[in-house]
């Protein structure tokens, strides 16, 4: 049974990737043609993502790689009892359980009062991914949490017997005390395990149900918040993310990085430094199309580091360089946390590009001139070679124009975000599949099972993440904290150093998804009220996100290092700090002295 349910999984997955990539190039050709166009076409596209946010969703609980604070999978079938991870299994299948069932509700009034994304799709039909993922979800989390039967059997039973009580509970649901006694259970699983997306529905959940109303039932509040899911991964720029994410996972399986390493090192090696600068451009250009710094370090660490420690660097500088390089690039076009932001906050990500492409060059820059000035123990420069240099750059040339292909068309008027990630991704897979021949065509399911995996990881929180955010809204949180910060914070000044502190302890202890979705509803309204531009506050809390991913003592980054290369975390923390002091530098010149980019 398992075996075909993944191969049906797997075959949604590989069809939802089709259209999101197809119908937006069909799009391009038809504008340019003047040919016929497919009806409602970026609506498709638009709950196309939906599906694969929880096909995706699916495919991480399946294969233990749901988001979480705690490295070691969690759900994991084992036959010694650990009542921790025991009762991260119980809350997890409970609120997915609850979840899928209270959407049912949904589905339900949409067959009843049908609207269509297209012709003959109803959105019914298109929200029904929502409960058949979650149930799916489930049934993986039940299947992978043990090896015993009747540990399964239980998991089961309480999930039906926590649908059972809120059917039939009348409200309130809670008081205050139990209320805190709840939440605080909830944020101490964290540290078991419990995955990101089932905190922020937990939290929904609890919170929904405390408050009395005498116009809904409990299944109908629940169901609002998976409705929020629904309503902001449809949203138009987001589809952008999963195309742009299998743009990069296409790259990563090539030997993109070693092509672009000898093209610099064959035209800048003669140059002192140089191989600081192709270290720190390298990992800033796989972060920025992947939209993560751990896949960076993981990927390409093993090519970087011998070659700076066979340049006569230090082990340590080496290992310092590469971490945080690998935090670099996240403002560079077309950065997923960029985009979740501008969907999320409600600016164009277009502007956020543009306004943030000097200030995300200048924390580059930063990093390259401290390397810069770093003598390597042992002295080595190449000799200038005009016909290796141009011999690698003929190698390297399909490669080499990516950036400037993606800047073209984000900025020309050419295409449209998601139509300019479609492209991408035809470009790469031509080029790795014809010209270079790094992969196979039978590569490509395994390529897209990955990238779909992270992409479901990463998009299901921020639904879930929304549906947290509408309780806050409804409770006036971000109301109360406004009137709070004019009656405690005197000065613009004052507010950006608050805000500094925030998103760097913000960016130690939470990914940069979460912290988007969770921390932006919350400071916008004040960054407002004090006067701070929306993109300029953008580019401040990626670039503060960014420092958090090396910042002592628990910064994502720096647990990554130490994995990869085999070191402990205090040689990671002596080999980090030098660049972490430069980069806080960099962070406040950008906060302070807008002006200078602007």
């Amino acid at each position: 049974m398992n075996s075909a349910l993944n191969k049906i999984e797997n075959f949604i997955c590989y069809f939802c990737f089709a259209i999101i990539v197809s119908f937006p190039v069909f799009q391009i050709l038809s504008r340019s043609i003047d040919f016929f166009s497919i009806p409602a076409s970026q609506e498709i596209v638009q709950h196309m993502t939906l599906w694969i946010a929880f096909v995706g969703a699916v495919l991480a609980t399946r294969s233990n790689r749901l988001l979480a604070v705690v490295r070691e999978p969690v759900f994991k079938q084992s036959s010694e009892f650990n009542i921790g991870h025991f009762l991260v299994h119980a809350v997890s299948a409970g609120i997915v359980f609850l979840l899928a069932v209270s959407y049912l509700k949904m589905i339900q009034i949409g067959i009843q009062y049908p609207e269509f994304v297209a012709p003959f799709i109803p959105v019914w039909f298109a929200q029904s991914i929502i409960p058949i993922g979650l149930f799916l979800i489930w049934y993986h989390m039940i299947i992978t949490s043990s090896n015993k039967l009747n540990y399964r059997l239980f998991l089961v039973f309480y999930s039906f017997l926590t649908v059972g009580v809120l059917y039939y509970w009348q409200f309130p649901f809670s008081n205050e005390i139990l209320l805190t006694i709840k939440v605080l259970a909830t944020l101490a699983l964290v540290a078991f395990g419990l995955p990101i997306f089932i905190v922020l529905a937990t939290l929904s959940v609890l919170f929904f149900l405390s408050e009395p109303t005498d116009w809904a039932t409990n299944f109908d509040l629940i169901s609002t918040i998976s409705d929020s899911a629904y309503r902001i991964v449809v949203s138009p720029t987001l589809a952008a993310i999963p195309i742009f994410t299998l743009a990069g996972y296409i790259l990563a399986e090539s030997n993109i990085s070693r092509r672009l390493l000898d093209f610099f090192q064959a035209s800048l090696g003669w140059l002192p430094g140089s191989t600081v600068v192709i270290v720190v451009i390298l990992c800033a250009f796989f972060t920025a199309l992947t939209g993560g710094s751990g896949v960076t370090i993981l990927a390409l660490g093993a090519i970087l580091y011998p070659i700076l420690v066979e340049e006569g660097y230090s082990e340590v500088f080496s290992l310092g360089l590469i971490t945080t390089a690998g935090s670099l690039g996240l403002l560079f076009p077309p950065s997923l946390p960029a985009i979740i932001y501008s969907v999320t906050a409600g600016i164009n990500p277009i502007d956020l590009f543009k306004q943030g492409f000097f200030p995300a060059l200048f924390l580059l820059s930063v990093v390259v001139m401290y390397g810069f000035y770093h003598k390597p123990i042992k002295q080595k420069r190449n000799k200038f070679n005009l016909k290796k240099s141009v011999k690698t750059l003929s190698i390297a040339k399909w490669e080499i124009i990516i950036p400037i292909l993606i800047i073209v068309g984000l900025f020309s008027g050419f295409a449209t975000l998601v139509e300019c990630a479609a492209l991408l991704v035809v470009y790469v897979l031509f080029i790795e599949l014809y010209i270079y021949k790094d992969i196979d065509i039978k590569d490509i399911p395994k390529i897209v099972i990955d990238c779909a995996t992270l992409v479901g990881g990463v998009l299901i929180i921020l639904g879930f993440a929304m549906g947290f955010t509408g309780y806050l809204v409804d409770a006036q949180i971000p109301l109360k904290i406004l009137h709070f910060a004019q009656q405690s914070i005197e000065s613009k000044i004052v507010f950006l150093l608050a805000l500094n502190i925030l998103l760097l302890i913000a960016g130690c202890i939470m990914d940069v998804f979460s912290a988007i979705i969770v921390i932006v509803p919350l400071i916008a309204p004040l960054a407002a009220y004090f006067g701070i531009d929306p993109v300029h506050l953008a580019i401040i809390f990626i670039a503060n996100l960014e420092l958090g991913y090396i910042t002592p003592p628990v910064g994502m980054n720096l647990f990554l290092s130490s994995y990869r290369f085999e070191k402990d975390m205090p040689t990671v923390y002596r080999a980090t700090m030098p660049y972490f002091f430069i980069r806080l530098i960099g962070v406040l010149f950008i906060t302070y002295i807008p002006l200078f980019f602007y």
